[in-house]
């Protein structure tokens, strides 16, 4: 019995994904910059054209690369406070995991050296803020509902929260010592947010 064809669509997102991953292992392996697009392509065995019918150009599917990235770390973290009892213990383990996750090859490579200078720095930080602000607003909202938030302006206090985590992430990926690196930014900012919990 023949193998029935696949469709155009089912086509098209197996040429896609294909793109995303291969390029994804180059970009972690070399970085972007040393990655020409012909490689990218040879390595998929697509052709030049699926590159730019996709994704316009490299830059694209860079892009493409770092939402991916982006959107399995913030599942990731998602999971760790699902067994959490309360806030501030979900909190505590999002930020264990979210700054374990910055000291892996691939992170440190492709979301916090390349994705600034690739994307500049506000497409990066717009990326940033869709996958981890929600989770933040969240958690302190969570937190000042069940009285445990000083009184503060939601909002407000997890964009700051936001941009102390994502410079954590930045101190980490470029310390030698990653894990000792990882261990003062952790004490750091859980003296950060313990002054916006009630005792």
């Amino acid at each position: 019995m023949p193998t029935p064809r696949r469709s155009q669509a089912e086509r098209s997102r197996t040429t896609r994904a294909t793109l995303i991953q291969t390029a994804r292992a180059l970009f972690a392996q070399h970085g972007y910059a040393a990655v020409p697009a012909d490689d990218i392509v040879h390595a998929a065995g697509v052709t030049r054209g699926a590159l730019y019918h996709h994704f316009d150009d490299k830059q694209g599917l860079f892009r493409a690369v770092v939402e991916q990235l982006e959107a399995e770390i913030m599942a990731e973290i998602v999971a760790v406070t699902e067994t959490a009892d309360d806030p501030w213990t979900g909190g505590l383990a999002a930020l264990d995991r979210f700054l374990d996750v910055c000291r892996r090859d691939e992170v440190v490579r492709i979301a916090l050296t390349d994705a600034p200078a690739v994307l500049g720095w506000q497409a990066w930080r717009e990326i940033e803020a869709r996958y981890g602000l929600g989770l933040i607003t969240d958690t302190l909202q969570a937190a000042a509902t069940a009285r445990k938030l000083i009184p503060v302006p939601v909002p407000e206090l997890a964009q700051l929260v936001l941009s102390a985590c994502g410079e954590a992430a930045l101190l980490i990926a470029h310390a030698e010592d990653s894990e000792a690196a990882k261990g003062r930014a952790q004490q750091a900012l859980v003296a950060l947010l313990s002054g916006l919990v009630v005792q």
